[in-house]
């Protein structure tokens, strides 16, 4: 099975009462598949310990810049900074300390963490965190104006809001939500789809019984959402069809909201034209009630029946007109995951399929895990192991760039 290395990050902590928040932070990048180091200054560990983050991360905490006669095997070796800072991606220092920006910015490297900010050569992020006085402090400002100047720097600007010491104002350490998908962003920010329009269809639908009740399934909407997002941090222009969901759409993806599996079809087929790339991923009903009654059905001793028409398959429908677009279609399934994927491979006109087995637990439906079959033209199976769904995304858009290759070789 095809896999992804964890991404490795190192986690920086600097000593401010919002430290404590750096274990929500952690626990959200190890969520995303990165393998995290953290490095906390003497300070930090004055309000959160460093067991804290080394159960959160799995891995070691650097707390000094010399392992001390005696050490309980979390003190960094004399030299370990360079290889940390050679063996990670990306720096993302939070709380950044009005101290931690000062020693950045005039390369000051009195412990770990400053030294090895200057021997780093990836993606640094700085997430500053104080009292709104030292954030508006004129030395504060240009350090912050030096470091935001400087390649590969990202400044995360602070929260507004009530401070530990009571004021209220700038100061306050981002969200670490928001830090996290700042991160996700700068990770992924990839340009093998510029020029590409990629439309996606995402989540459920819903088909109404009556004013009240409708018919729908468990789909999150999920793994629509993070195709939908990793396709446009590789640079492509994203149209996304979506049913409804309780998800943000993400940034940079223009979102059109349906509910029903006609509003829909008439969505993708109104825009269908425009992609090089469509992917559905929407768990479209497959009835619908032909004749809603206006009124809501009261409940009755008596058994109900239901007639239920087809709705349009929008799968079947966009192979039929497609031209020289890639189609991938999903499959969700309970059992012959492979071999259903097969069946609608050659049904629907698709160039892949990507099947699941739902009903299993951690994975598929209102899961931010899943583990998939991809099913090409060609008759490759490509099995691609459990992981978050934000790194499938991924994986899957590889295989389908890989698919683009192939198909223009056979064509020459």
């Amino acid at each position: 099975m095809a896999s992804a290395e964890p991404i490795p990050v190192v986690l920086g902590i600097g000593g401010g009462i919002a430290a404590y928040k750096a274990a929500e932070l952690a626990r959200a990048l190890v969520a995303d598949h990165c393998r995290v180091q953290t490095v906390m200054t003497e300070a930090a560990q004055e309000f959160i310990t460093p067991l804290t983050l080394a159960a959160l991360t799995s891995n070691k905490v650097i707390t000094h810049m010399f392992a001390k006669p005696g050490g309980d095997g979390v003190l960094a070796a004399a030299v370990e900074h360079i290889e940390v800072a050679r063996s990670n991606r990306l720096l993302v220092v939070a709380p950044a300390t009005a101290d931690l920006l000062a020693k950045f910015a005039h390369g000051l490297a009195g412990d770990f963490l400053s030294t090895l900010y200057l021997a780093f050569e990836g993606e640094v992020v700085l997430c500053p965190a104080m009292n709104s006085a030292m954030w508006a402090h004129p030395a504060t400002v240009e350090n912050v104006k030096t470091l935001a100047a400087r390649p590969r720097h990202h400044v995360i600007q602070p929260d507004e809001g009530e401070l530990a010491c009571g004021t209220t104002g700038p100061g306050r350490l981002p969200d670490p939500a928001r830090i996290a998908a700042a991160v996700h962003r700068i990770l992924h920010q990839r340009h093998d789809l510029d020029g590409e329009t990629v439309l996606v269809t995402a989540g459920p639908t819903r088909e109404p019984l009556d004013p009240v009740r409708f018919i729908s399934n468990r789909s999150s909407g999920k793994m629509g959402y993070a195709i939908a997002e990793a396709a446009a941090l590789r640079g492509a222009r994203v149209i996304l069809v979506s049913g409804p969901v309780q998800i943000a759409a993400p940034e940079g993806v223009e979102l059109i909201a349906t509910e029903t599996a006609r509003e829909m079809h008439d969505a993708v087929m109104a825009r269908v034209g425009e992609a090089s790339i469509i992917i559905k991923a929407a768990a479209v009903a497959d009835y619908h009630v032909a004749d809603v009654p206006a009124q809501k059905v009261k409940k009755t001793a008596m058994r109900l029946s239901l007639e239920l028409d087809p709705t349009p398959d929008i799968l079947a429908e966009i192979g039929r007109v497609k031209t020289d677009q890639i189609l991938i279609g999903f499959a969700a399934e309970t059992q012959n995951m492979v071999e259903e994927a097969r069946r609608k491979l050659a049904t629907k006109n698709c160039d892949m399929v990507v099947a699941n087995l739902v009903g299993r637990d951690g994975i598929g439906f209102e899961s931010d895990d899943n583990e998939v079959a991809l099913v090409a033209s060609s008759g490759d199976v490509i099995r691609l192991s459990r992981a978050p769904k934000r790194v499938l995304a991924g994986q899957i858009l590889d295989q389908i760039l890989n698919l683009r290759l192939t198909m223009h070789a056979r064509t020459k």
